[in-house]
């Protein structure tokens, strides 16, 4: 299920009619909460990836809502997009997940993407956000936006990389980002993610980012 421009819930599998598209709102936003169902994503002992990264959706959702963005979210629940994929021919449970998420793109009239994940390694004194950005000046100019508001949020001066080897980022037209929004191996970043306050903290930063980039490609 997803949320649309409209607020109404809808299935992504019923979005594939010419009638359907040409009836659908124009989305500036799709929100993709990365992960789900039998894909956790990252984790540390029981807090998972894909938890973080909904939890953190849902509210930049209704900041945006609030803000009169037109806006999508790609997944309301736990569940895995992958299961609606019935039209990519691969074994590959998460090629078909990725895939799906590029296809709303098509089935969707979207301004940009932004891709929520949360970030994990060995070195657990890594820390703070990372935003990937496709080769393309837009979603350089996105990326360089939102890491700039993540920076101010979470004290950091990290730079925005470009993301080569993404599926996501190669195979979506529109200005496309990931937001890797903190480390779930560091514990300070860990207390911050799981945390109301503190996911409340990280929407309103990723929303900062999304306005100004709006005010900018204007």
């Amino acid at each position: 299920m997803l949320w649309g421009a409209s607020g109404a819930p809808g299935y992504a599998r019923e979005l594939r009619t010419p009638e359907k598209y040409e009836a659908l709102p124009y989305a500036e936003v799709l929100i993709d909460a990365g992960h789900g169902g039998i894909d956790s994503g990252a984790y540390y002992e029981d807090v998972l990836e894909k938890d973080i990264n909904l939890a953190i959706a849902k509210k930049v959702y209704a900041l945006l809502k609030a803000y009169r963005f037109s806006v999508v979210l790609n997944r309301t629940g736990d569940y895995a997009l992958s299961d609606d994929n019935r039209w990519h021919v691969t074994r590959s449970r998460h090629r078909k997940d990725l895939s799906q998420r590029g296809q709303l793109t098509e089935e969707i009239r979207t301004g940009m993407l932004i891709s929520l994940h949360v970030n994990w390694t060995s070195d657990r004194s890594k820390h703070g956000p990372l935003v990937l950005h496709q080769r393309s000046g837009e979603s350089a100019l996105l990326a360089l936006c939102l890491q700039d508001a993540l920076n101010r949020q979470q004290h950091s001066r990290f730079l925005p990389r470009e993301g080569k080897p993404f599926y996501l980022l190669n195979r979506v037209k529109q200005p496309a980002v990931i937001i890797e929004m903190g480390f779930v191996s560091n514990a300070e970043d860990r207390a911050m993610l799981t945390s109301a306050k503190g996911q409340d903290r990280i929407a309103h930063a990723i929303v900062s980012g999304l306005r100004h980039y709006r005010t900018l490609a204007r």
